[in-house]
């Protein structure tokens, strides 16, 4: 298709003239959006100067019989498919406070893909696959958000997709290890993998370069870059990666298929949990039958990251795990995997928010710096040197600091290492009808990002629209040259070591680049973990 985008096969062009509807020529504007790909021929929509096709499914149903299996490749359809809208949000429960509310609803059969393209297709355009967060259990490609309109303008090819979430999208079982029916558990992960095969199978039909994708994700999206990176079967289907909010170092502890640690059950056993509550015992094939035949919402089972939260009861087992360690799509824990140079070697774009997530919790002052081990007294002087900080304040930082900031710098660290180009960025600008003091919080820079701030904020301000314009020139020049600077913008340097530097986006909807303000505490946090992790 390289000289023959949009064009039809001859029967289907025979059928659309049959009808009126005729394939533009080459280089001309589409007038009606059809393409043919792999599997078949799509009808899209044309939006003023671009192209969009939503609903394509990339893969089989992961339904019945396919529920905890490896994605089947999709089968070829006869005729044209309507791809005029999203197709389903992977099966979950949604909650109220989510900060990209989905605009489809759940469901299992839920494995479809989104495009976005320039309308001109004389050249080849860079790609960006968007991978959604929400914690392995909620999100999907359907929010508003995520909308890739003005990424086609500036002349990429956008591309987002669903992956399956919470039970169906990583859970084990010893029934289903004994069916022997392939790679076990990383359900989600696999979609994944089956989604950026499908963007080198089919996204010339779109206009998109095969050989210029940047894969981008952002909080459970950025981690799933950091697998996407080590595992060896998504190797060759991505050239650059951007990690938003996605850590970096080990968050939860590892967790395995069949074996249980000091601090996580197997998945195995999860699973084990998760049966016995619904009243399925054994671990046969009538165990999986039966596992299979529940219905989506019982595998639900009230699953979001609200409850993910709420404090167990006492003596209630766990029945929800996520990714695990399986040794076949991921084989070790993000930190390792840089470390010892076992991840694809790309240019990275990698940071936070500046009021990111962490989850820790002390009593008191004297706890919290304890934690730091032999660099107390560092983490000390580094956090709280007057002695005047509040416990709470204390505890975010920290927090934030151990989870996302310190393993952003940490990838930009050993990408750097490995010769890669790494651009490490904070991002801090706040929405002005939002502000109330504090900083950005996790997921807050997504509109910006995309340039959908107005969607976001209906009532955005010329300085909240120059703040989405100067990131996502950053960030759509990223896509384009693996280099995020143009002349009219604050030179962005790649990381280095010797300089700590970092880029901020600021308060006043600028960027600001130059040594970590953050340093003192980055490096404490730093020691303290790697001495904690050399015992």
């Amino acid at each position: 298709m390289k000289h023959y985008l949009f064009a039809l096969s001859a029967v289907t062009a025979v059928m659309l003239s049959a009808c009126g509807n005729h394939p533009a020529k080459v280089n001309e504007p589409m007038k009606d959006p059809y393409i043919t790909i792999k599997n078949g021929s799509l009808q899209g929509v044309k939006d003023d100067d671009i192209l969009v096709f939503k609903g394509i499914p990339y893969a089989q149903p992961p339904v019945g019989e396919n529920r905890w299996r490896a994605p089947h490749p999709m089968t070829d359809w006869q005729g044209v498919k309507e791809a005029t809208d999203y197709g389903n949000d992977c099966a979950q429960k949604p909650f109220p406070s989510d900060a990209a509310p989905l605009g489809k609803e759940p469901a299992e059969d839920c494995l479809y893909a989104n495009v976005w393209a320039p309308q001109q297709v004389e050249d080849k355009h860079p790609v960006v696959v968007w991978i959604h967060g929400g914690g392995y259990i909620n999100g999907g490609a359907s929010p508003a958000t995520y909308d890739g309109s003005e990424f086609a303008r500036a002349g990429v090819v956008f591309v987002s997709f669903n992956y399956r979430l919470g039970r169906f999208g990583f859970f084990a079982h010893p029934a289903l290890s004994a069916a022997n029916e392939g790679p076990l558990g990383n359900y989600g992960y696999q979609d994944q993998i089956a989604a950026m095969k499908w963007v080198q199978e089919n996204i010339e039909a779109f206009g998109g370069d095969k050989n210029q994708v940047t894969v981008m994700g952002e909080s459970a999206g950025g981690g799933s870059v950091h697998n996407l990176l080590q595992t060896p079967s998504a190797q060759g289907t991505f050239h650059q990666a951007i990690i938003m909010s996605g850590g970096g170092r080990t968050l939860a502890g590892k967790r395995y298929l069949d074996k249980d640690t000091d601090k996580q059950p197997s998945l195995e056993q999860i699973g084990l949990n998760f049966a016995e509550k619904h009243g399925i015992k054994g671990t046969d094939e009538k165990a999986l039958k039966a596992l299979r035949a529940l219905p989506a919402d019982d595998v639900v089972d009230d699953l979001n990251l609200m409850a993910l939260f709420t404090p167990k009861k006492e003596g209630e087992l766990p029945t929800f795990g996520g990714p695990v360690n399986d040794g076949e799509i991921v084989l070790g824990d993000p930190q390792t995997m840089m470390k010892q140079g076992q991840v694809a070697k790309v240019p990275v774009m990698v940071g936070t928010t500046s009021q990111d997530i962490g989850f820790v919790n002390y009593p008191d002052k004297d706890a919290l710096f304890a934690s730091f081990g032999q660099f107390a007294e560092e983490a000390k002087q580094a956090y709280d040197p007057t002695g005047k900080a509040d416990l709470k304040t204390l505890i975010a930082h920290v927090g934030q600091d151990r989870y996302m900031q310190e393993s952003a710098r940490f990838i930009a660290q050993q990408m750097t290492r490995m010769g890669q180009n790494a651009y490490l960025y904070r991002y801090d600008y706040v929405a002005e009808s939002i502000r109330e003091g504090q900083g950005a919080l996790h997921a807050s820079e997504i509109p910006f990002f995309f340039k959908t701030e107005a969607v976001k904020y209906p009532d955005a301000t010329q300085q909240d629209k120059a703040a989405a314009d100067l990131v996502f020139h950053y960030v759509t020049n990223f896509i384009k040259n693996g280099d995020p600077n143009r002349p009219d913008q604050p030179e962005w340097k790649p990381y280095d070591d010797k300089q700590d530097n970092i880029m901020t986006f600021t308060m006043n909807a600028t960027a600001l680049h130059g040594q970590d303000p953050w340093v003192k505490r980055l490096n404490a946090v730093q020691k303290a973990t790697e001495a904690f992790q050399a015992n």
